[in-house]
């Protein structure tokens, strides 16, 4: 029997720049790490290049598999869908009841839950834990979404929790809830995200309307990362604008070809949405944004044949208008969380997860991609009380009123001047349609009726009703289907 059997206490599967950073998170933490990839090629270079964590290192796997201790804890970071599937495959007849085998890639959460009941049936353990905080958050600690069976989680939460990022003493991990819980709710970060970036982009296009280069931009998101808009994404955003082309000595930003690229985690988000008949149209307007800004015939055929403002923006006062930006950006970025935390809220009803919102936002406070001061105020607000929304929390509806009319005037001025904010515009329109005592809803479903007898409610009786629509108004008869 070899030296190492059963000595190391997690094991990682996949060794590129994720899986590697990971695995030197957990040894630099003091876990023995069992290191595994299906090209032993990359495994060597690994153990070549970090001898300090003193990694197992295997060429198969079911040498890798003998190197755990038990009951084994594996974590698998490869690409999700197939590979996934041959890995776990893989592992299958190499393992024994009771061995947890936790997924940490972007997965969609269907097929976790699919693979659950997989592994369950086999007598096995099955995790998925969504991951945030890209390469740099894997080594030096990421926000971690782990959901799957409560009792697995017992064993694998203490490894997990100390090599996951720490905000003021507490880890940015805890289990989420049952099968796919914990890719659900990193799907919805990552939707969140998308959202946050979109915003961030409308806020920068307003300030070159009014004349602000990309330094001077760059040192408003800077000021700005200082107050209430405090977050990972804002601080980049000053550095990414910061950031001269060594070529041209122009901006990058404005040598980059402006076509966003996706992987689909935001647009797995608006479809969960969809399904679930929850509004989340700011995520869905970031979504759809990329999607314009990837289409290039579209975008050319449009240039050639459209006309419009410029995107200068005229006011009087500059400084005053940067301000406002920076109070719709706050409201915006507000209606995302309530949007994408709604939409986990839901979920968790649907699926049995009984979710507790409240730690959702408290993981995502450090490590994670959308980390962000807000996140503090979230947490603590959704603790306090059973929300139905994050809109009705004290605080926060008190800032929204607070910085509405702002809010407002930054809308009315991008459209004046032509300046596309589907996140900030769709954000205001959610708040505005939410506060609303009566929408435009009643005459959607008089529609409805007239050419499809889908009937319709009333407001001053109980049951159905569906009228028999005639041209002639005086014959029109409502009818009681309850």
């Amino acid at each position: 029997m070899s030296e190492k059997t059963g000595t190391a206490q997690i094991g990682v599967v996949g060794m590129a720049v994720m899986g590697s950073n990971l695995a030197r998170n957990f040894a630099s933490k003091g876990f023995k790490t069992a290191i595994f990839n299906r090209s032993y090629a990359k495994t060597a270079d690994v153990l070549e290049s970090h001898p300090e964590a003193e990694f197992v290192g295997s060429q198969t796997v079911e040498e890798f598999v003998d190197s755990l201790e038990k009951p084994r804890r594996i974590i698998m970071m490869v690409k999700a869908g197939a590979p996934t599937d041959a890995t776990i495959d893989s592992l299958i007849p190499f393992l024994d009841k009771g061995d947890i085998v936790i997924d940490g890639g972007n997965t969609y959460f269907p097929d976790t839950r699919r693979r659950e009941k997989k592994m369950a049936d086999l007598g096995f353990n099955f995790i998925g834990c969504g991951i945030s905080g890209g390469e740099t958050g894997a080594l030096l600690g990421p926000a971690m979404m782990p959901g799957g069976p409560k009792d697995s989680y017992a064993v694998v939460g203490p490894i997990l929790e100390k090599i996951a990022a720490h905000y003021e003493g507490e880890p940015c991990c805890t289990w989420i809830g049952t099968d796919g819980a914990g890719h659900f709710v990193k799907m919805v970060h990552n939707g969140i995200e998308y959202a946050d970036m979109q915003f961030i982009g409308e806020a920068y296009e307003l300030l070159k309307g009014v004349g602000l280069s990309a330094a001077e931009a760059a040192d408003v998101f800077a000021t700005w990362n200082t107050g209430d808009l405090d977050s990972f994404l804002i601080e980049i955003t000053s550095e990414v604008l910061r950031q001269v082309d060594a070529e041209t000595g122009k901006p990058l930003v404005d040598v980059i070809v402006d076509a966003a690229g996706m992987k689909g985690t935001g647009t797995w988000t608006v479809q969960e949405a969809l399904n679930l008949g929850v509004p989340a149209a700011a995520i869905a307007e970031s979504v759809f944004a990329r999607a314009l800004s990837s289409s290039p015939e579209l975008r050319k055929a449009a240039q050639a044949a459209l006309e419009g403002p410029d995107g200068k923006v005229q006011v009087d006062d500059v400084t005053g208008f940067i301000e406002d930006v920076r109070q719709a950006l706050w409201c915006t970025k507000v209606v995302a969380y309530a949007q994408g935390l709604h939409l986990i809220k839901v979920a968790g009803q649907e699926y049995g997860w009984d979710i507790d919102v409240a730690a959702c936002a408290r993981i995502w406070r450090a490590g994670c991609i959308i980390r962000a001061k807000l996140l503090d105020r979230i947490s603590n607000e959704y603790a306090a009380g059973n929300l139905e929304t994050l809109l009705e929390a004290p605080s926060i509806k008190a800032e929204l009123a607070k910085s509405g009319p702002a809010w407002r005037r930054v809308a009315a001025k991008a459209v004046e001047a032509g300046v596309a904010i589907p996140g900030f515009s769709s954000a205001l329109s959610y708040y505005d349609m939410a506060r609303a005592a009566r929408t435009n809803a009643a005459l959607t479903q008089g529609l409805r009726d007239f050419f499809g007898s889908h009937t319709y409610r009333r407001i001053d009786k109980e049951g159905t009703f569906h009228t028999v629509w005639s041209g002639d108004r005086s014959e029109v008869e409502a009818v009681d289907t309850h």
